[in-house]
């Protein structure tokens, strides 16, 4: 394991690997065992790292949780994954408090300064309070965990899908049967390999609750490179970093390069960035002159990749690959297969339209927590969907086009339309609604909600407008779920079926953005 850096704190390998081991014997006397579940309420931290390798040891499932759930949102996950225990920051913890689990452990790190400083926290706020078990005084009083470890599986990420509540995607743990192919993809994708990892520095941008973020950073840390944590991404600290830590690899999402690109021109110059060796990004679409504009900034060291996660990385190219084939994702990684197919599964030949399916190594592993339905519904002819739209080009290539589903991504973040809906449907006076993505220059897209109320912008005292629905929402919602833009109908257009009619709503936007579906 390497070295943690955050703010002025820094946890060096051996102190990790003793505080994992340590968390590890405190677990177990709580009765975590194998395939038992340990829930994560955490920003990017030194306990994340701590409790997610703590939690491997034992062969139970770390499950990092948004931290920026509301307690509705996050009792949900605390039930459906059956944590046996919570591990959350203390300024986090009297939002969701009412919302755990009646007879789950909870663990509560003090907030340090770095992330109060980032958030504009109250010092008092950030202590773990009288009755509260501290996470740093419980861990030390056990000794170090010493027997044979598990085999580890890795963390549970919550995703979403049409149903609007989040499902487990769990794994078997990993199979030592397929190193070489789990070596490739470190190497291909993060530029990083067991050789030269003790000279990987990198910053943690993103945060590690998301798929891509966790398996980065955990990564990272278990190979021994230097993991610095910025505790809340700002575009010139991360160019000061670069040149202050003499950063070499990073990972990040478009619109990071959007906030890198507008800083002014004087900015971007003044640092040194000559250290950077592999940039990759992943999660959202970048729009190809963004791409163009960041490597003639940084030059040809910015890789992509693409996947989800039910199916783990499967495709990925470097910025040459990219410039032949512009606009692509990438090509299949050893081990994985990739295919574009029709409504009845066959696969399409080159340049033409299909549905995206692909597994890793022959296998399709993952299964949703309490969700087999859903499960047999993900794979079609021993592949998984990801729900994305696109084609292969004669290279073989991928190319997305759009989403076969209508998750919005916003800012590298999934949000799901019928969670939102199912909210806003709770709110006296609304008929009907739909949420979908619009286009936004800087999130990639922003959610827009087209709400139906009852006769009159009032009803039954209750005034319509956008702050008055914003107010409610977020009541209900994490702040990032919530519309961006509402509209206001008498009617919204429905199919035969009855269903509402999304593509005429959203249409209008995209034929703006030069968008034709």
């Amino acid at each position: 394991m390497g070295e943690i850096v955050s703010g002025e704190r820094r946890l060096g390998e051996q102190g990790l690997r003793e505080r994992a081991a340590r968390a590890a014997a405190g677990l177990k006397s709580l009765g975590v065992g194998a395939g038992d579940v340990v829930a994560l309420f955490l920003r990017n931290d030194f306990a994340l790292f701590e409790a997610s390798f703590a939690a491997g040891m034992l062969g139970a499932y770390p499950t990092p949780v948004n931290w920026h759930y509301v307690a509705e949102e996050a009792g949900y996950v605390f039930a459906d994954c059956g944590a046996k225990v919570i591990v959350i920051h203390a300024d986090l913890l009297p939002g969701i408090a009412q919302a755990i689990p009646s007879g789950v452990g909870v663990l509560v790190v003090e907030t340090p300064p770095e992330i109060q400083a980032a958030y504009g926290l109250q010092a008092d706020a950030c202590v773990v309070q009288p009755g509260w078990s501290d996470w740093d005084v419980w861990r030390d009083s056990f000794a170090a965990h010493d027997e044979p470890p598990h085999p580890s599986p890795s963390s549970m990420i919550y995703t979403s899908g049409t149903t609007g509540r989040p499902k487990g995607v769990r794994r078997a743990p990993f199979d030592p049967q397929l190193a070489q192919e789990a070596a490739a993809t470190q190497r291909i994708c993060f530029g990083i390999t067991a050789e030269n990892a003790g000279q990987v520095v990198t910053v943690m941008v993103g945060p590690m609750y998301h798929s891509a973020p966790n398996y980065y950073g955990l990564m990272c840390a278990q190979l021994g490179a230097a993991v610095h944590l910025q505790a809340r991404f700002e575009a010139e600290d991360l160019l000061r970093r670069i040149e202050q830590d003499r950063v070499t690899h990073l990972h990040l999402v478009p619109i990071m390069f959007n906030r890198l690109l507008k800083l002014p021109a004087e900015v971007r110059a003044k640092y040194d960035l000559s250290s950077l060796a592999f940039v990759v990004h992943a999660a959202a679409p970048c729009p190809p002159s963004v791409k163009e504009q960041m490597i003639d900034w940084w030059g040809p060291i910015i890789s992509e990749y693409y996947g989800s996660t039910e199916t783990g990385v499967v495709v990925a190219c470097d910025s040459q690959q990219w410039l032949a084939h512009r606009g692509t994702v990438g090509t299949a990684l050893p081990g994985a297969e990739v295919r574009v197919i029709d409504a009845e599964g066959r696969p399409l030949p080159a340049g033409e339209v299909g549905e995206v399916v692909a597994r890793w190594n022959q296998r399709a592993d993952f299964t949703y927590h309490g969700d087999q339905a859903k499960r047999e519904a993900a794979e079609k002819g021993g592949l998984i969907s990801p729900g994305d739209v696109g084609y292969l080009d004669e290279d073989n290539f991928l190319h997305l086009c759009d989403r076969a589903v209508d998750m919005i991504i916003s800012g590298g973040v999934n949000i799901y339309p019928a969670e939102v809906e199912a909210a806003l449907q709770r709110m006296p006076g609304v008929v009907d609604c739909a949420v979908f993505g619009i286009p936004d220059d800087e999130y990639g897209e922003a959610v827009y909600a087209a709400v139906q109320t009852e006769a009159g912008p009032e009803f039954s005292g209750v005034e319509f407008s956008e702050a008055s629905v914003r107010s409610f929402l977020r009541e209900h919602l994490a702040a990032f779920k919530v519309p961006r833009r509402i509209g206001f109908y008498d009617t919204l257009p429905r199919e035969d079926s009855g269903k509402i009619f999304k593509r005429k709503l959203r249409d209008e936007f995209w034929r703006l953005e030069g968008r034709q579906i």
